[in-house]
């Protein structure tokens, strides 16, 4: 597969193994990577690896995409290292407002951002960061992304995780952050063309996006570890994740 076409009728049913040769393909690769024995990255470099061997064009649209971003420094000015992480109010996919002064009442948070349950690095990093959520105790882990309830909970359950998955509404939190960034009309077309469905997922036109982040957050609300990478296809790494979590435990 050379090329991918751009006539496709975007609807979430479409973005299922059988509508679209890709997500197809990305399906199987997903599969594929969440049962390796092997650090992130390299699980991650999978579903790369299977995007520039179905489609050199939209593999290179990434690139010219993220090259643009980097540029731009996006996510440079989010929180950092040092500063009081940003209160939030948000809907986890029951419904359930979770707030952080809630969470860090019980321990230190790992706040975790990312695209949505319909990108496959995503769905990864979700199942990484279940597969060490007890390990990390009592250190809780939150996932942030803009998409709602049915699809928070679809991503939760495939993941396995136990932790809160939160819909931040028209990424307002992550625009506050600074962490939020606009999808260009060309890779927009690029990934409604592979038959996923964004604005229908989010509840909003505005093709709007968090750069995926993780903020280890202290019980105090300080922020003692942040991993921001515009690069999507990369996520902070589970060893680096446990090195930073052991910072912020409270003593035995």
């Amino acid at each position: 597969m050379s090329s991918i076409r751009h006539d496709v009728t975007v609807s979430p049913e479409s973005a299922s193994p059988e509508g679209n040769p890709l997500v197809a393909a990305l399906e199987v690769a997903f599969q594929r990577s969440r049962a390796m024995d092997a650090p992130l990255g390299v699980r991650l470099k999978v579903i790369a690896d299977e995007v520039r061997a179905l489609s050199i064009e939209f593999a290179d649209a990434v690139d010219v995409f993220v090259s643009r971003l980097e540029r731009a420094g996006a996510g440079d000015s989010a929180p950092r290292v040092g500063e009081t992480m940003p209160p939030f109010v948000l809907p986890d996919e029951t419904g359930r407002l979770v707030t952080l002064s809630g969470l860090l009442a019980t321990g230190p948070v790992a706040i975790a951002f990312h695209r949505g349950h319909w990108c496959p690095y995503c769905r990864l990093n979700a199942v990484a960061l279940a597969e060490v959520q007890d390990q990390i105790k009592p250190v809780q882990i939150v996932a942030i992304s803009a998409e709602r309830r049915p699809y928070t909970q679809a991503l939760k359950t495939e993941a396995g995780a136990d932790f809160p998955f939160l819909t931040d509404f028209g990424n307002a939190y992550a625009l506050s952050l600074n962490l939020a960034i606009w999808v260009d009309d060309g890779m927009s077309d690029m990934i409604a063309g592979a038959g996923w469905d964004v604005p229908t997922y989010q509840g909003d036109e505005a093709w709007i996006l968090p750069v995926p982040a993780v903020f280890i957050v202290d019980q105090s609300g300080v922020i003692r570890t942040r991993h921001v990478d515009p690069d999507y296809r990369r996520r902070m790494e589970i060893e680096d994740l446990l090195a930073a979590v052991k910072a912020v435990k409270p003593p035995a």
